[in-house]
């Protein structure tokens, strides 16, 4: 039983076999020059039997040295080739996502106009106040933060104060603002 489908076949092509002498209708495309950045190239009408011969024909790597065929057949091949880095300069660059509680929020805020663009706060109303408790100002780091949390807990602490409980309240407050600060987002 002979298939009647054959990939690449153009049914009802109008044209005749290019091969001189052959009398059996064009349906298959082979080309005659390449493909190129200037366009499809050019090509000629052929029958099945003239493609088949055609496609047997053809060989990739004619014209390739042993080096050159090896790696084209690497698993790799193509991959060792530089690209360009993708261009800085087509926008402003995204905000960072830790300066945001909802990822949508970050979203839209890359594609707010500049101007309307507003302030965003590194520190949450909770996380300054924290940093008020223990004195710090909001350009602080989590070193920093960690820092003055161990001078003040030995400062407030009753053991340190021949038990003297009177700063127990100050202590708790400190205790708490590392608390929150020990996870803002701005560490993170």
């Amino acid at each position: 039983m002979r298939q009647t489908r054959f990939h690449g076949r153009v049914e009802g092509a109008a044209a005749c076999c290019s091969v001189p002498g052959c009398s059996e209708p064009g349906e298959f495309r082979a080309p005659v020059t390449p493909s190129s950045f200037d366009g499809p190239g050019s090509f000629r009408w052929l029958c099945l039997d003239h493609v088949r011969q055609f496609n047997s024909a053809y060989n990739f790597f004619a014209g390739m040295t042993p080096d050159e065929i090896e790696a084209a057949q690497s698993p790799t091949a193509g991959w060792e080739r530089q690209t360009r880095a993708f261009a800085s300069n087509g926008g402003d660059p995204m905000p960072s996502w830790g300066d945001f509680s909802d990822p949508l929020d970050a979203i839209s805020a890359r594609f707010r106009p500049t101007a309307k663009r507003q302030a965003v706060e590194r520190f949450s109303g909770a996380e300054r106040h924290a940093l008020g408790v223990l004195g710090l100002k909001d350009d602080t780091d989590l070193h920093s933060v960690r820092r003055r949390y161990s001078d003040l807990v030995r400062r407030y602490h009753p053991d340190r104060n021949g038990g003297d409980r009177r700063h127990e309240k100050k202590l708790g407050q400190v205790i708490e603002a590392w608390q929150t600060l020990k996870i803002a987002r701005a560490f993170a």
